[in-house]
């Protein structure tokens, strides 16, 4: 009879019965009863009340029954967690049975219990199981070590584990070494800075000689290993790539793509004259090749690997052109695909041959696909200059089929094959205008409309057709709308006597009838243009396009090398970096190719690039639509400032110029809000990481974004400006960083007997720039002995001129009785920004690199807090913790900061539990900055 008998039962009293049965003297009965209990388990019935009677039952020597007992054990030790205790005893028994299976069967669910409790007892069975004779029970003990490591990091490293788990790298037996491997590397993950696996060439060479008689899994997690090693040579990385070739001939697709990564990788160290080179191009051909015959699913995650690999190194399939034709039952994921591989493929030598195959694509019945295809012979056009002319035949022919999909994806692609050889295809252009009617799609209309107007002196009737398009402007989407308004004013200045009505009534329409902002700024810029200089109009409206490449869905290079490192992954599936989609962060280190053996990188100090700042040989990427959105906002906020701000290194020395062109414009100056004369300084960045100092500050976090509400320490309010110096104004006030924004906030109060209007603030040039961001804002008269509380937005893009202190402000203050002068100190944490966090790599870089002559000690006396309280309170005022370790009993932080201006400051804080004095060194390339940082850190640390 099947077990299915078990799932059957539905009496009363079960649990009751279930217990008698367990208890019972015969074997079989015991059996059978645990057998119910696990049935009953599985279908979500609560039997936890068993749980004594089941652990009992462990005491036996038929493994069939253990095993059933472990698996309740494991189901239910997290919710009855003092019960599971009882069967500790039972573990520590089993892990030295004469069986090696019950020894291995002990270990791997003693992994399998997250019960804290236990955790600890099961440290010495686990230790005699990981030196166990039997190569079985090892490598079941090794990747319970990885699950230990999950409840318990600091258990595991305690008892020594990890080391041990190194040992097994050299262990005699594959398996053993494998699964070694694959729990150092599960560890590696969750703790990316920890060097846990020390790969050196004499451990590469244990591991690739266990690769050989590994199973298939085993022979990945030592492949994925591999591939985070780096060759200290081209021979060694050519040595490791003949020991992996024979990988490539596995029936695993797995262990096949995770030998490609590796070679992928390591051929970057190879020199492309080399035979071996040539060679290994060969090698990697046919198991990709053979990776296609398998079932669809792996054919798609194959093609997705495969669009990375062409992009890398075409070269490797350029010859097998031939399997990425498209089969008749290929489902549609896996024909556009490798719709996409041909078209990377698509060279003169076999131009003739894709034609011939997307041409025939095009009549088929499946729309989408035919539309990829029809966009392909257009790429190909552009994209290998022999073939265009045949290509554009092609498309004519395609278009004379008057299918509506094919004639619209045709029009669009000859737009672009337009762009790309200009005057040279512009006789099919009647042939498209005869089309015109049936072109219902956004992007297809839009593309006549393109062409229309970009060639309208050779369409005799080209205002008629545009005219058409305009009957109907407000039901086009904008897309249309705005090509539409274009093509009206190229068609105006080229024909301006017969089109004067048709774009007048186009311009109206955009501006005066539409909600869309695009559209309507468009319509007012050409109307000012076209009624102020019409010469200027026509050298922006119909200047020359510049050409189109042929690549433009090229996957960016610094993210394909990335890509490549993830071969056989889901990344590489994807198509973006594993941070993109694995959600907190966990375990997710950037890989990169390593470099070409010629070049030899000049590593930057970060001073001169921020951290992650790309060197010259990376090409352009578009910032991605957030820096942009970032920079449009910085562009108008508050008033003008005057002139571009100061590097640091180039701060002016120099006398304060209290009278002269500073602040003696706000004498009998009644345009106050105007910027001062601008200070002729060498041009240097236009944002130098100044925060946008506005109300749109508060909703949008437009600084690196990592500004919490909290803000930095703020100091309580100081009286900068006596009333008896004022004429009766009195000013207190305090500065404030919050969310990325400095402010400055006043509290002015009126002593004197009369009402006090017309207030305004400017400040004199100082050390890092700092300016009003917008005007001073006293929205009511002051009144005799009435108080008003301002906060005044302040940006860093203002003039720069080192004082003396460093953090000296001067400011003049205006009312409608008199200018007043006075100077306060701001505290340097203000000007602390959000990214100010260094990684581990750059600040040990930077460290070192920084001259020992730029280091300053410092100490900190009566600071009570412990080392935790201290780096959590230094973080909440942009000091990041990079670091921490421990030693001879000292606390040890590593710090970063990074000012407004864009010096970094490194700090060393030596901290000794129960010991109120703290001892920080600091490291800066402007050494003038370290005191002023030291007190920052007093002021944080003791409020």
């Amino acid at each position: 009879m099947t077990d299915s008998k078990y799932f059957t039962t539905t009496k009363k009293g079960e649990i009751f019965e279930l217990k008698a049965e367990l208890n019972s003297d015969k074997k079989e009965k015991k059996k059978e009863a645990v057998k119910k209990v696990i049935a009953s388990m599985t279908v979500g019935k609560d039997v936890s009340a068993l749980f004594p009677d089941v652990v009992n039952c462990m005491q036996t020597d038929n493994l069939e029954l253990k095993k059933l007992v472990y698996l309740y054990l494991m189901n239910y030790a997290k919710s009855q967690p003092d019960m599971a205790i009882m069967a500790v005893n039972t573990f520590v028994k089993d892990c030295e049975d004469p069986n090696p299976l019950i020894r291995a069967l002990a270990v791997r669910t003693m992994g399998c219990i997250r019960v804290d409790k236990i955790t600890e007892y099961l440290c010495e069975p686990l230790r005699k199981c990981l030196k166990d004779e039997d190569p079985y029970v090892r490598k079941t003990a090794a990747v319970c070590v990885a699950k230990l490591h999950d409840i318990n990091a600091q258990l595991v490293e305690d008892q020594g584990f990890l080391d041990t788990l190194k040992d097994l790298i050299s262990d005699s037996n594959p398996m053993v070494v494998a699964n070694a491997v694959a729990a150092l590397s599960e560890i590696a993950e969750s703790h990316p800075s920890s060097n846990l696996l020390d790969l050196n060439p004499q451990s590469i060479n244990k591991l690739l000689t266990a690769l050989n008689e590994c199973t298939e899994w085993g022979q990945i997690f030592i492949l994925d290993c591999l591939a985070n090693y780096m060759p200290k040579d081209d021979r060694e990385a050519q040595s490791i790539c003949e020991r992996v070739t024979p990988r490539l001939s596995h029936a695993n697709s797995a262990v096949v793509l995770s030998a490609v990564k590796v070679l992928m990788k390591f051929m970057e160290m190879l020199s492309k004259d080399l035979d071996y080179y040539g060679t290994l191009l060969k090698k990697l051909a046919p198991p990709l090749v053979t990776l296609l015959s398998a079932e669809p699913e792996l054919q798609y995650v194959a093609l997705r690997n495969i669009n990375l690999i062409v992009q890398k190194r075409p070269e490797i399939l350029k010859h097998e052109m031939k399997v990425f034709f498209v089969k008749y039952n290929d489902p549609i994921y896996v024909k556009l695909e490798k719709l996409d591989i041909m078209i990377r493929l698509a060279s003169q030598a076999n131009i003739a041959q894709v034609l011939a195959e997307l041409k025939e694509y095009a009549t088929e019945v499946d729309v989408d696909f035919v539309r990829k295809a029809v966009r392909a012979i257009g790429r190909c056009a552009i994209k290998v200059e022999q073939s265009a002319e045949r290509c554009v035949s092609t498309l004519l022919d395609l278009i004379q089929t008057k299918v509506n999909y094919v004639v619209q994806e045709a029009i669009v692609v000859i737009k672009d094959i337009f762009r790309k050889y200009p005057n040279k295809y512009e006789s099919v252009i009647a042939t498209l205008c005869e089309n015109l009617d049936s072109l219902d799609e956004p992007e297809a209309r839009a593309a006549m409309i393109w062409i229309v107007g970009e060639y309208a002196e050779r369409i005799d009737n080209a205002d008629e057709l545009l005219e058409s398009f305009l009957e109907g402007f407000h039901d086009e989407s904008t897309q249309v709308q705005l090509q539409l308004l274009t093509a009206i004013v190229k068609l105006f200045l080229k024909k301006p006597t017969e089109t004067q009505e048709l774009v007048q009534q186009v311009l109206s329409l955009a501006t005066q009838d539409s909600d869309n902002p695009d559209l309507r700024d468009r319509g007012y810029i050409y109307w000012r243009l076209l009624s102020t200089d019409p010469v200027a109009a026509k050298e922006v409206v119909l200047a020359e396009k510049p050409l189109i490449s042929e690549e433009t869905d090229l996957i960016e290079p610094t993210l394909l090398d990335e890509l490549i490192c993830y071969i056989g992954t889901l990344a590489s599936v994807y198509h973006k970096p594993p941070s993109a989609f694995v959600e907190g962060g966990r375990g997710v280190v950037h890989k990169s190719l390593p470099p070409r053996t010629a070049s030899s990188e000049s590593t930057e100090s970060p001073e001169t690039a921020p951290a992650g700042a790309p060197s010259g040989d990376q090409p352009d990427v578009i910032p991605a639509q957030g820096d942009l959105l970032g920079d449009l906002l910085n562009l108008d906020l508050g008033p003008p400032v005057s002139g571009p701000p100061l590097a640091a290194s180039s701060v002016q020395m120099g006398a304060v110029d209290l009278l002269g062109g500073g602040l003696d414009s706000l004498i009998g100056d009644t345009n106050f809000g105007a910027p001062p004369a601008p200070v002729t300084t060498a041009a240097a960045p236009a944002r130098l990481g100044a925060p946008i100092s506005s109300g749109l500050s508060d909703l949008f976090d437009l600084t690196s974004g990592v500004g919490t509400l909290s803000g930095s320490y703020v100091a309580p309010k100081a009286v900068w400006l006596p009333a008896m110096k004022a004429k009766g104004l009195e000013i207190s006030g305090t500065f404030t960083r919050q969310v990325g924004s400095i402010s400055m906030d006043l509290q002015l109060t009126n002593k004197a007997l009369q009402v006090m209007t017309d207030f305004a603030i400017q400040f004199n040039r100082n050390s890092f720039g700092l300016a009003p961001a917008a005007p001073l804002q006293v929205h009511a008269p002051l009144s005799p002995n009435q108080t008003v509380e301002i906060s005044l937005p302040l940006n860093t893009v203002g003039s720069v001129m080192k004082m003396e202190p460093l953090n000296n402000l001067q400011v003049a203050v205006k009312n409608n009785i008199d200018v007043f002068y006075f100077s306060t100190l701001y505290p340097l944490h203000v000007l602390f920004v959000e990214d100010g966090k260094m990684d581990r790599q750059m600040f040990l870089a930077t460290w070192k690199d920084i001259p020992n002559e730029n280091e300053a000690q410092f100490q900190i006396r009566d600071c009570p807090l412990n080392t935790e309280a201290a780096s959590n309170k230094l973080q909440s005022s942009n000091i990041f913790t990079v670091a921490k370790r421990n030693v001879e009993g000292q606390d040890m932080l590593y710090q970063s900061l990074k000012l407004t201006n864009g010096i970094w400051v490194l700090a060393e804080l030596r901290i000794q539990p129960g010991n109120p004095s703290f001892t920080l060194s600091l490291k800066c390339r402007a050494p003038e900055v370290s005191q002023h940082v030291y007190q920052a850190y007093e002021t944080i640390l003791k409020n």
